[in-house]
Order: structure tokens, then C-alpha cells, then sequence
């Protein structure tokens, strides 16, 4: 893990074996998300080599008691929730294949962007396994059909078909310009209040899995404290003021 300024990057680094999720993997990456979570104001999760990660290491699972497999999956729900929950803002980053538990990864993050050549599959039907714990996240990110699809089929989708879907949010045509923005959308990021971002993430996350009229009201008490916080009180008198912002957290 890296942390040039206020963001940390989080690189997966076993291209060899196509970066899998192994047990020592998923321990690794909980535990640099937890670090970074005390001093970052946004986390990048990217990898090296031609697949961002192919998901659980199957010559693991295949070797594993079934106590051990309970633990590795038990482990990936783990990591999911403090991706979900993380109080500073997750991007993925990907730059090739993303499958399986690879993908649930991409999906689990606050936002996701990828070069033209990635694809996304969640292909463990073709292998007698069923890709369900991936489909947790797959299937709350893009569209019920298209999750449906990607789970019966096994086949990947372009990333111009998972810019459609909403796994990612933005594509870039090479790897080079890929690098480049997400240097500059997480900085982009880093730049705005903290305080006001957490409390942000966690409303729209909270509301999202509310009736529509309890969200609205619980968003508007959100802007009442949003309003209250020192950077709120800073930013509001900064744009009456015509002048740029001056977080508490940069004095």
C-alpha cells in the first residue's frame, strides 16, 4: 500500500496467479483498507499485470477442509461490508479481467472505472460453481437482468456493457489514460471536506435501503447536520463569499 498525499492506493500484486483472492489476500486487503481508513480521504484498489483479479483462489477452495472454505468465504463477506462501509470513499481501478469474486470486488467499491479492454464475469457456472456469493454484490450494482445474465451465462461483458449496466462509471481507451484520471478523480476526491464526505457516504448508503419517503426525510435531517458541521458553515459563507473553500482538515 502506497499513500502519496491524502490518498492510498492498494495494489494487487500477484499477476503470475492472476491475482486471486486467496485467504492471505483477502487478510492483506482488510487489513490495508483498516489502516488506510484512519488517514486517507480516498482508497484506490488496482492491480499489475492483465487481470485485475479472477476472485477465490479455486486450488485453495479445492484443497480446503470445509471448515476452511466456510473461513474464506466467511473471510470475503468480511471484506465486502468494510468495502460498503468504508467512512472514505473506495475507487477500483481495472485494467483488464475482473471475474467472479474478482468482480464482486469491483462492484462492492463506492466507484469503479476501468479501461476499454476490461471485461467483467462472474463465470463459476461453467465450473458446477455457482458464483452466489459474488452475485450478493453484482446484483446490487447493475440491473437485476443483466446480474442474472452474467450469472446463468458465465459469459464477461465489455466494458462499454458494464459502463451501461452501472458496474463502472466511467471507461477510458487505454491503460496509460486510465492511470492518469484515476490519479486525478482521487485527488479530485481527496480535495473535498472529509467530515462532510463521510457523513455523505453513510446517509446515501443507509437511505438507499429505505422506503422512499423514509429516506427523504432522513436525507433532509442529514442536510440539517450537514449544515451544522464546520466545513458545511465554511462552504456555504465560501460560495456566498465567491472564494474557494477552506476545510477544516487542510488548517
Amino acid at each position: 500500500m502506497t499513500t502519496p498525499d491524502d490518498v492510498s492506493y492498494i495494489t494487487l500484486n500477484n499477476p503470475a496467479r492472476r491475482n486471486p483472492l486467496s485467504l492471505d489476500m483477502l487478510n492483506s486487503l482488510i487489513s490495508d483498507i483498516e489502516s488506510a481508513n484512519s488517514h486517507s480521504r480516498c482508497i484506490v484498489i488496482r492491480s499489475t499485470g492483465n487481470v485485475f483479479s479472477s476472485g477465490h483462489d479455486l486450488k485453495e477452495l479445492a484443497a480446503a477442509s470445509q471448515e476452511v472454505q466456510y473461513s474464506i468465504f466467511n473471510r470475503c463477506n468480511d471484506l465486502m461490508l468494510l468495502v460498503a462501509k468504508s467512512s472514505a470513499p473506495i475507487l477500483a481501478s481495472v485494467d483488464g479481467f475482473a471475474t467472479a469474486a474478482g468482480c464482486q470486488l469491483v462492484a462492492a467499491c463506492h466507484l469503479a472505472i476501468c479501461s476499454e479492454r476490461s471485461k467483467f464475469a462472474t463465470p463459476g457456472v461453467n465450473i458446477g460453481l455457482f458464483c452466489s456469493t459474488p452475485g450478493v454484490q453484482l446484483g446490487r450494482a447493475v440491473n437485476r437482468k443483466l446480474a442474472m445474465d452474467m450469472l446463468l451465462t458465465g459469459e464477461p461483458i465489455s466494458s462499454e456493457a458494464a459502463l451501461r449496466g452501472g458496474l463502472v462509471s466511467r471507461v477510458f481507451e487505454s491503460s496509460e489514460e486510465l492511470q492518469s484520471e484515476t490519479e486525478r478523480i482521487a485527488s479530485l476526491i481527496a480535495s473535498k471536506s472529509s467530515p462532510v464526505v463521510k457523513l455523505g457516504i453513510s446517509n446515501f448508503n443507509s437511505q438507499m435501503r429505505k422506503p422512499l419517503v423514509d429516506a427523504a426525510e432522513q436525507s433532509s435531517e442529514v442536510m440539517v447536520r450537514n449544515l451544522e458541521l464546520e466545513d458545511g458553515k465554511e462552504g456555504l459563507n465560501a460560495f456566498l463569499e465567491k472564494r474557494h473553500p477552506s476545510w477544516q482538515q487542510d488548517k
